[in-house]
């Protein structure tokens, strides 16, 4: 087992407060977007080995990927841990995104490799040549946009906001008409593609459309049964004035998580995280294509080969729950699996759901890693690594503890026989 430091992303739209707050230690003063904990390249955590030295979690694991991953991870997913793990904390919107499929992944990393695309270019899109599922699991409200709604829906909250227009006695922006129209289409693949396509390549309308339709929302009108979503329509513009996000939004699921909720994202599926504080878990990759609400670099055709312009239900994730404080989030991907555990003082001890390597992050109280080749005490705040090769563990409360602990813990899936 090797306790970790972890490297922590000041993207512009992270919280300076929320981060540092869960895990008990002094804010930075600047943005706390990310904190990932895993061996991504891009910000590998470092192990602290028993002498005190210290090395990046990655060139840890390739000095002997078999006693690090287990001989079936290295099999399945190669000589790299195949998940990472984040605490992610949004005060403002993240950009509009989706993420590649491995084969899309693996033939645009080699590609633009091959282009001589600096690997940190602004303009580049693959940053490696995985995939990227994902999960998010809620630590306080959260509030996100997550794959195509159904377009009859989408098209009733359009004619709410025409609705909004005639009250106001003015004219409706010719472009909420095309949409929907184009969501009228009974083949609701290509209805959905050509409504985002029109809003993702529109020219001067579709600012000017945004800025009119965002004027109309706030002019007093009544936004019910529909605060929630012509609400975001507003607030993004403030945020992104005429950007296509913002329109965009309205084709999307626009979704609440409570606490302790979870949402699992596979390829293809557009979102956009809004606000709050969670457990972030996905396939070891930095890749992301942008469809908005970002200065950022937004390539609009390799984005529109990348969408999955299927309507979804919320892919809302329950887990599974044991008798002994473990709450288990199987997503259907075979990287990963998330585990809480939460231990009341002088409780029994948990087995780790454990098939591979196993990172941990403690978020209250303190709990004692216990193995037959070792044992480990982690605060809160604490993280580690622990190797396939330390199976079985169990999760101590620490004795004399008068709060209750709790802590997450991310292993492979596919190999899981929890």
């Amino acid at each position: 087992m090797y306790k970790l430091e972890n490297a922590l992303r000041d993207y512009a739209w992270g919280s300076k407060t929320a981060i540092a707050e869960l895990l008990g230690r002094p804010a930075s003063g600047g943005p706390e977007a990310e904190l990932w904990i895993g061996a991504h390249p891009g910000a590998p955590s470092m192990a602290r080995r028993t002498d005190g030295s210290e090395t990046p979690l990655d060139a840890l694991i390739a000095s002997d990927p078999e006693h690090f991953l287990g001989s079936e991870s290295v099999a399945e997913f190669g000589p790299r841990l195949p998940f990472l793990a984040k605490i992610l904390a949004a005060a403002q919107p993240l950009s509009l995104q989706v993420h590649p499929s491995i084969e899309q992944a693996g033939a645009g990393f080699a590609r633009e490799n091959a282009e001589g695309i600096a690997p940190d270019a602004a303009n580049r899109n693959y940053r490696d040549d995985n995939h990227k599922p994902e999960m998010i699991f809620a630590l306080t409200p959260f509030e996100s946009l997550c794959g195509f709604r159904d377009p009859a829906a989408t098209r009733k909250i359009l004619a709410h906001i025409g609705a909004c227009f005639d009250l106001i006695e003015t004219e409706v922006p010719p472009l909420l008409t095309e949409l929907i129209q184009f969501l009228e289409n009974p083949d609701e693949g290509a209805g959905l593609r050509a409504a985002f396509e029109r809003l993702i390549q529109g020219g001067e309308d579709v600012p000017r459309a945004t800025a009119t339709v965002a004027a109309a929302l706030a002019s007093g009108a009544s936004l019910a049964p529909y605060q929630t979503e012509l609400s975001t329509v507003v607030s993004l513009n403030e945020q992104y004035p005429g950007d296509p996000g913002v329109l965009i939004s309205l084709l999307l699921n626009r979704i609440s998580l409570a606490p302790g909720e979870a949402v699992y994202l596979p390829e293809g599926k557009i979102h956009a995280y809004l606000s709050g504080l969670g457990v972030e878990v996905m396939a070891s990759s930095d890749n992301v294509l942008r469809g908005g609400l970002t200065p950022k670099f937004v390539d609009v055709p390799e984005l529109l080969r990348t969408v999955d312009f299927t309507s979804v239900a919320v892919p809302m994730l329950n887990p599974e729950i044991s008798g002994l404080g473990q709450q288990l989030y199987r997503p259907p991907f075979r990287e990963f699996q998330l585990q809480r555990i939460e231990l009341a003082p002088g409780a029994a001890p948990v087995p780790l759901a454990q098939s591979g390597a196993v990172v941990m992050i403690v978020v209250e109280g303190a709990v004692y890693l216990d193995s037959p080749k070792g044992d480990l005490e982690l605060a809160r705040g604490g993280s580690a690594f622990l190797a396939a090769a330390e199976a079985p563990v169990n999760v101590h409360a620490v004795g004399g503890a008068t709060e209750t602990a709790v802590a997450f813990a991310v292993t492979t899936g596919a190999l899981s026989a929890a």
